[in-house]
């Protein structure tokens, strides 16, 4: 930023003698009249003390008694002085004289900042846009006044002043300003071919830089102008789309009762949201709804509209639907509609850990509408702006700092971590660094040693944002119509579940190799699915490396069998059959440590306690879900199971050759499709 400036800029042009002595005169406050903008007097000057400035004017500075051929061509010139100078203007006031019919006489140009904003009555009906305004009342302008000379009609200028009550921009951010902001007729074809091409804003910034051959961010237009422009070109289309997609829900509903959506209208009956959610995903929420993330983070680009999708981890370790919200606005009343509608797809059920981006409104909103919940960062949106946040900054040290960021990211003492955090800014000197400030300040929102006591499924790896994004992609395009978006979304969470199955079938028919040789070991491999058996196998495999000292009744000691000092404090209460370790693996994972797997082995146990089994990781045959008990409640149990001993057969028939096997997953894949085809009616459900 640059401070205050004298009446010319430093840069301007040496201008005449004539000029510069009539400035001198202007700028002396004991000869200088009055430079409100209320002052509406007009200097005269005689025609030989003045000269016609052309539109292509070479004076680099406005000087009393500068003319014009026209009122626009004065207003280019002084917006061209602005710009050079760290500021914009507009124009202010008009003022005829000699009465009404003698046309424009007088007019103002005023920097951008002049004036104050007035108060807007409130209005109970329309919810106020809580902007900052710009304006500060300064008082910088130029006055331009029309005369007639031997019936040439010209304009002078007779007021100026370049006094600013505010900071003036350098040259690479006065760009910036919305008068200096253009989009021409040419790139805006460009943007519209692009948006139907299905690309996002910012691969349409980089095409275009690259087309331009210019530096990221030097476009004379904004990510923010081009959402505008892409929301201009279907404005008119909108609302039938709208009215189309609320009918496109309800024909949904009337064949699949159990298909939710809700939506709300604005002042002008417009569809302002809409959320929903599938029969399947609210089913599948039962189960895998302990911990979700909600991606706010993509959105519908030909509508300009925030998409948000939650979505969870299913017992076999594959991201799974639970619902989706369109809005109109990211603020804390969009999101708190969004939440209040899910939970209530949801029956009610908020989760216990929910994942989302570095929103402050959706975090306000998550704090409202789910105060039990446990908030944290995506660590995957985190990391992806490390690349413009710190390459520049570190350069050659920038690899070295990112695995120091990890091996913090990773501890499990808080004490150790923020220890850490101190030696890492000072070894690489980020101590003024804003995004190292920002990142410390919200610490307990994604750094592993503050979120280990909660459970959240796995989901804090950066695999999952690849199958989450794979998914979203899809069905995300800026061609997509809104009347089809909902059906496009359907087939897209379709082609999920039958991946999914096939997936499932895949992991079921790998033949598991038992490690160590333990009952616990076979017992695990039985109740839980090959996915979450894998973790809890790798965690046995290394306890036996491990030895336990009972220090106390039914609390232990266990360390490495290579250290002699260090190590995890667990506790075992046999009564209850509770088991806790001070690594809290189980708590975050749903997986039991290898300290604690370690004592059971010592306390000769043979199977896992039931309790540390967590329904959600078991098997779909061992799962007393709410699937199997609705099927129970509803006279189902019979056909259920008869359904079950096909299944095991046609997977024990498929297993014996790879033929057999792909021609299994072709076959149901064909007969999963026809299956949801058809009807769910409440009568047949209970038949």
């Amino acid at each position: 930023m640059r401070g205050f400036v004298p009446s010319y800029c430093s840069d301007a042009k040496v201008i005449s003698v004539e000029a510069r002595a009539m400035l001198d005169v202007y700028d002396d406050p004991s000869e200088q009249r009055s430079l409100s903008l209320d002052d509406t007097s007009s200097a005269e000057e005689s025609p030989e003390d003045t000269r016609l400035s052309l539109e292509t004017s070479i004076d680099a500075i406005p000087y009393i008694g500068q003319r014009f051929v026209t009122h626009d061509a004065a207003y280019e010139y002084y917006s061209e002085y602005a710009k050079r100078c760290g500021f914009s203007i507009r124009r202010h006031r008009t003022e005829g004289k000699d009465g009404i019919g003698k046309g424009l006489t007088r007019r103002y140009f005023v920097c951008h900042r002049a004036g104050n904003t007035p108060m807007k009555a409130p209005n109970d009906n329309k919810p106020q846009r809580n902007r900052k305004s710009s304006r500060c009342g300064c008082q910088a302008y130029m006055r331009i006044s029309k005369s007639t000379d031997m019936g040439v009609t010209e304009w002078r200028v007779t007021g100026f002043s370049n006094h600013h009550n505010h900071e003036l921009l350098e040259p690479n951010q006065v760009r910036f300003l919305p008068a200096y902001r253009t989009i021409s007729d040419a790139d805006k074809n460009r943007i519209l071919m692009f948006a139907k091409s299905g690309i996002s804003v910012q691969q349409m910034m980089r095409l275009m830089e690259l087309e331009k051959c210019v530096e990221p961010g030097y476009l004379p237009f904004t990510e923010k102008d081009v959402r505008n422009l892409i929301q201009s070109f279907k404005k008119v289309d909108q609302d039938e789309e709208s009215i189309d997609l609320l009918k496109m829900c309800r024909n949904i509903k009337e064949k699949d009762p159990n298909f939710k959506y809700d939506f709300t209208i604005d002042a002008n009956n417009r569809l302002e949201n809409i959320a929903w959610s599938y029969s399947s995903s609210v089913q599948s929420y039962e189960i895998f709804g302990d911990a979700v993330v909600f991606d706010t983070t993509h959105r519908l680009t030909a509508f300009d509209m925030p998409l948000g999708i939650w979505v969870g981890m299913n017992n076999y370790g594959m991201p799974c639907f639970h619902g989706c919200v369109l809005l109109r606005e990211e603020n804390v009343r969009s999101f708190s509609w969004a939440l209040k509608v899910f939970l209530s797809f949801m029956n009610g059920k908020a989760p216990q850990t929910i994942l989302t981006d570095q929103n402050m409104c959706l975090k306000e909103a998550i704090a409202i509408e789910m105060p039990s919940t446990k908030h944290a960062l995506c660590i995957w949106l985190i990391v992806a702006k490390f690349p413009s946040w710190f390459n520049a900054v570190l350069g050659e040290r920038y690899n070295e700092w990112k695995a120091e960021f990890y091996r913090l990211y990773n501890l499990e003492s808080i004490d150790d971590f923020e220890l850490g955090w101190r030696e890492m800014v000072n070894s690489f000197g980020l101590h003024t660094n804003r995004h190292i400030t920002n990142l410390f300040a919200f610490r307990s929102l994604w750094a592993l040693p503050y979120l280990r006591n909660h459970f959240f499924a796995g989901m804090t790896t950066t695999g999952l944002s690849k199958s989450i994004n794979a998914f979203i992609q899809r069905f995300l395009s800026a061609q997509t119509h809104l009347a089809h978006f909902i059906e496009q979304v359907a087939v897209a969470v379709d082609f999920r579940d039958q991946a999914g199955e096939h997936q499932t079938m895949q992991q079921n028919l790998q033949n598991i190799c038992l490690k160590t040789g333990a009952p616990m070991e076979a017992h695990a491999a039985a109740v839980l699915t090959p996915y979450a058996f894998c973790k809890l196998q790798d965690e046995l495999v290394m306890a036996a490396h491990y030895a336990s000292f009972q220090i106390e009744e039914g609390c232990f000691l266990v360390r490495h069998h290579t250290k002699m000092d260090g190590g995890r404090k667990v506790i075992w209460i046999p009564r209850e059959e509770l088991l806790s370790c001070s690594c809290h693996m189980f708590e975050f994972s749903g997986i039991l440590c290898r300290h604690a797997l370690r004592v059971l082995s010592t306390l000769n146990c043979f199977q896992i306690p039931d309790r540390y089994l967590p329904i959600r990781w078991r098997r779909v045959n061992s799962l007393p879900s709410k699937l199997a008990q609705a099927a129970a409640a509803s006279d189902q149990v019979e056909r259920v199971q008869a359904l079950q001993s096909m299944v095991s057969a046609l997977i024990s028939e498929a297993a014996k050759s790879k033929e057999r096997m792909d021609m299994a997953s072709k076959e149901i894949s064909i007969l999963l499709s026809r299956i949801r085809e058809q009807p769910i009616s409440l009568h047949s459900s209970r038949s």
